[in-house]
C-alpha cells in the first residue's frame, strides 16, 4: 500500500501493461536479491525470501527468473549488490514523503530522486523531516469484495493483527513489524485472498488535498513510484474518490 488506495488500484491496473510489468519484475527482483544476501536462499528458513518470492509469484514472474535472483544474492552467480536507502522528503501544501529504495549507487538515486521532488513542487530532506509522521507497521491489503468485516475481524483476531482500517475499496490491516509474517501465514491458511503485503510507513494523519493540489501530490507520488530503484513511496496525503476521479479522467 503506497497510498491512496483508489490510486494504489490504479496503479495496479496500469501494471498490467507490459513497460509497467518490467518495472514491477525489476523491483522484485532486488527484493530476492537482497533478502538472500541478507537471510540466506533457503524460503523456509527466510520469511523475508518466501514473501519476496509469493510477491513474484503473484505477478507471474518465471520460475528462472525468481531462480536466478536468489543465486545472485547467494553469491552463487554473479550479480549487483544492492543497498537498502531511505529517504525524507516534503511535497506541495505541506505533505510529507517516505521514500524506501534500493540501488547499486547511492549517488547516482540521491540527485535523480531530488530531481525527482522538485520538478513536482516538493524538496528532499535529511533525516526526520517526515519520519515523524509515519509508523513502521506490517500492512496487508484485501479487497472488500473477497471478504466481509464481520469475518475479516474474525479472521483478525485470531492471526493477531494490531488494527484495520476502511481505506474504500479495500481493508488494510496492520500489524507489528515483527509479527507481519505470522499474520500472512494465518490469512494464507484460511485461504482469505490478498491484494499486497509489505513492511510499510503508514501516516499517522492524512492531509485531504483538493484542485492543484491534489494534481501536483499524485503526479509527484506516481513520478516517485515508477523510478527503478525505488521499493515504496509513501505520503500522508488523501485525495477524495470524486477529485480522484476528476483527475485521472484528465490524463
Amino acid at each position: 500500500m503506497s497510498g491512496h488506495s483508489k490510486w494504489a488500484t490504479i496503479k495496479r491496473k496500469k501494471g498490467a501493461n507490459d513497460a509497467a510489468r518490467g518495472k514491477v519484475f525489476t523491483k522484485l527482483i532486488r527484493e530476492i536479491t537482497t533478502a538472500a544476501r541478507m537471510g540466506g536462499g533457503d524460503p523456509d528458513a527466510n520469511a523475508r525470501l518466501r514473501k519476496a518470492i509469493a510477491d513474484a509469484k503473484a505477478q507471474q514472474m518465471p520460475g528462472e527468473n525468481i531462480k536466478r535472483g536468489i543465486e545472485r544474492g547467494t553469491g552463487d552467480i554473479d550479480g549487483v549488490n544492492y543497498e537498502e536507502i531511505l529517504y525524507e522528503g516534503t511535497g506541495p501544501a505541506g505533505t510529507l514523503f517516505m521514500i524506501e529504495g534500493m540501488t547499486d549507487n547511492r549517488n547516482r538515486t540521491a540527485p535523480e530522486l531530488r530531481r525527482i521532488f522538485e520538478k513536482n513542487g516538493g524538496a528532499m530532506g535529511s533525516t526526520g523531516t517526515a519520519g515523524w509522521a509515519f509508523e513502521r507497521l506490517g500492512t496487508i491489503v484485501l479487497d472488500k469484495e473477497a471478504i466481509s468485516e464481520e469475518r475479516l475481524m474474525e479472521v483478525a483476531v485470531e492471526a493477531g493483527a494490531e488494527d484495520y482500517r476502511d481505506e474504500g475499496d479495500t481493508w488494510l490491516v496492520c500489524t507489528p513489524v515483527a509479527d507481519l509474517f505470522d499474520v500472512l501465514a494465518v490469512f494464507e491458511r484460511l485461504e482469505v485472498p490478498l491484494l499486497e503485503s509489505r513492511l510499510a510507513y503508514v501516516p499517522n494523519n492524512k492531509k485531504e488535498v483538493s484542485d492543484r493540489d491534489a494534481e501536483r501530490c499524485l503526479a509527484l507520488a506516481e513520478a516517485l513510484d515508477d523510478h527503478d530503484d525505488v521499493q515504496g513511496a509513501y505520503f500522508d496525503f488523501s485525495v477524495s474518490d470524486e477529485e480522484l476521479e476528476r483527475i485521472m479522467g484528465e490524463n
